[in-house]
């Protein structure tokens, strides 16, 4: 079992939320998964009062592997240099959670509606 959660928080405008999806697929959610002591990585959309909100979440098996990851500051989010292009708000520090309870066994969704 996972037992931290990193847990960020963007917004990109709804007319950019596919592309900025296809962006984090394509460079923040592989490296995450290629880190060792990475436990899955969820990506969370919401389109509501006029922005696509995602919320990113990683499980890790411990603050070692968070590390390597996201460098010794783990509180700051991991940045790319197409980020800015999307986005129209981004939170400045990532926040991590203790895992309590977690599914035993996860399928990937089903694609998101297109927005």
């Amino acid at each position: 079992m996972p037992t931290i959660a990193r847990v960020w928080r963007g917004a990109t405008p709804p007319t950019k939320a596919d592309a900025y999806h296809e962006h984090l697929l394509k460079n923040g959610v592989p490296d995450a998964q290629a880190t060792p002591g990475n436990q899955g990585v969820f990506v969370l959309r919401r389109v509501s009062d006029g922005v696509a909100e995602f919320l990113v979440i990683s499980l890790w098996e411990s603050a070692e592997a968070v590390r390597q990851f996201a460098g010794e500051r783990i509180e700051r989010p991991v940045q790319y240099a197409d980020d800015a292009q999307f986005l129209v708000d981004s939170e400045p520090t990532v926040r991590h959670y203790h895992v309590l309870l977690a599914p035993e066994r996860m399928e990937s969704p089903a694609p998101a509606p297109a927005s």
